[in-house]
């Protein structure tokens, strides 16, 4: 009965945090297909012209590592350890999580936990510290790449201005260019000269970092080539973008950043207070893990909790 009452709690838990952290409505979807519509039949100058943008973002390949749907659970997670940079593999992954998890185990069991919170508390670190660790390095290497990511297109702005083809002034990028942004760089030049064309390397690094920033680059491309004009002054509008969205998220961040703070301290809290606690008294809290009625008011709890922090996650959350 009392594993009964736990599993219950967390899937509605689960439940719960998937309902938070829903993608957007479809009221918004609905509104965009209207708006697409609208400019399908519109003979203005302006929607002829995004209406020939779209095409041309249409007809490009379709992104295949962005859709969930199109990967498996080991593909998401080797390109989730591709795009930290680091050169680690799916089995140290696994023999990382799996040491976690022996040594939380045998670190409760000791300190004289139950069998049943052992187990949990060791899958639960044995899962989230290796995910949380990497979406550290995956974070940090795009904001690398995302502040590096303007002077590059100002360097492509100035080899095409010196003359230089598109794929020669790449190169250049990868050369001049530190980080994350000529490595990357690099994997696309090296793409073109085993017979790659420059649109399906750009594409797979797109794929790889999924950054809205390099799809931007790889849209003005693509735009280019089927509408023409001058790249170089289009390039450079893009760069002056970029920098703008970057200062922008600086403000929002700026702004948003108490009532984060806020947040991150309300929703841990408890937590903490409750490992406090277990370790000072465990007889004291020990009865939510033996008695039925603890443990339901204990899954309560946890439920409002993953309600609130769903709550709170949406309340700072911007996108640009």
């Amino acid at each position: 009965m009392n594993n009964l009452v736990l599993i219950f709690g967390l899937v509605a838990s689960l439940i719960l945090l998937g309902f938070a952290f829903a993608g957007p409505a479809t009221g918004k979807a609905a509104s965009r297909r209207l708006s697409a519509v609208k400019i399908r039949h519109s003979d203005s100058v302006d929607a002829k012209l995004e209406q020939q943008m779209r095409k041309a973002v249409a007809a490009r390949r379709p992104i295949m590592f962005t859709e969930g749907t199109k990967m498996s659970v080991t593909d998401r997670l080797r390109l989730r350890l591709q795009q930290t940079g680091k050169k680690w593999g799916l089995n140290q992954y696994l023999y990382v999580s799996g040491g976690i998890f022996v040594a939380m185990f045998g670190i409760l069991t000791i300190r004289g936990a139950p069998m049943l919170l052992a187990l949990g508390g060791a899958t639960f670190l044995a899962l989230a510290v290796p995910h949380f660790s990497v979406n550290y390095l995956i974070r940090k290497r795009i904001n690398d790449f995302t502040a590096k990511f303007p002077e590059a297109i100002e360097l492509l702005v100035r080899g095409l201005k010196s003359g230089l083809p598109v794929g020669e002034t790449l190169g250049v990028v990868a050369r001049e260019i530190p980080g994350p942004v000529g490595e990357e760089f690099k994997i696309v030049t090296e793409k073109i000269k085993i017979g790659k064309t420059m649109e399906d390397a750009l594409q797979d690094t797109a794929e790889r970092l999924g950054t809205p920033e390099f799809q931007f680059f790889v849209i003005t491309l693509a735009i280019q080539r089927e509408t023409g004009g001058n790249l170089a002054e289009t390039l450079s509008n893009l760069a002056d973008v970029l920098r703008k969205r970057a200062q922008m998220k600086l403000k929002i961040r700026a702004m948003s950043s108490e009532s984060k703070a806020s947040a991150y301290i309300v929703g841990s809290l408890p937590f903490i207070v409750f490992a406090l606690v277990w370790s000072v008294n465990p007889e004291y809290l020990g009865g939510f893990f033996v008695e039925q009625r603890l443990m339901i008011a204990g899954i309560v709890g946890l439920v409002w909790m993953s309600i609130g922090v769903g709550i709170m996650a949406k309340m700072v959350s911007f996108e640009i």
